[in-house]
């Protein structure tokens, strides 16, 4: 017992406070992001946003250096996540366990595409819960808000000097 309480415990100290310039490149990001996502799905009367929008932003305006914040990963990884939601809500069913699958199959199929976004995993479930979304669902919400918070990223998180992002494309 002391063992397993040995590993569960940790053994780091908490990472450092990140510096204000990039605490308020989170502000700005998110704000701005979410932000025109809202104001463009409301002028264009489309679905623009969906909750893991906001999860992105975290990893693009907070985390804008590791694997899962980077374009490949954002727009790839909301488009395979939400496919296999949209192919579970109209060829396998909606139940617990399918949307336990559908959840599964979605981090697989990221990790074998190089397309891993963690928020990309909550995508099947907003399909499946929604009951109702077609397959222009990947365009919008999906491929236009991903690509438009990719753009805010480019421009927030290129500002200041020694500042490059992202790291890659493909």
């Amino acid at each position: 017992m002391k063992r397993i309480l040995n590993k569960v415990r940790g053994s780091g100290a908490l990472p450092a406070r990140p510096n204000r310039w990039q605490i308020v490149a989170g502000l700005i990001g998110g704000s701005v992001g979410i932000g025109l996502i809202a104001v463009l799905a409301h002028v264009q009367n489309l679905p623009l946003l969906m909750a893991p929008f906001g999860a992105t932003c975290v990893l693009l305006f907070a985390a804008p250096d590791t694997p899962l914040a980077q374009p490949r990963n954002v727009i790839g990884g909301h488009l395979v996540s939400s496919l296999v939601g949209l192919l579970f809500l109209k060829y396998v069913g909606v139940g617990p366990l399918e949307m336990g699958l559908a959840v599964g199959l979605a981090i697989a199929l990221m990790q074998a595409t190089r397309t891993l976004h963690a928020p990309a995993g909550a995508d099947p479930l907003v399909v499946l819960m929604s009951g109702k979304a077609g397959w222009s669902f990947l365009f919008a919400p999906v491929f236009a808000s991903a690509v438009i918070l990719v753009l805010v990223a480019i421009v927030v998180n290129n500002v200041g000097q020694n500042k490059q992002w992202p790291r890659y494309w493909f």
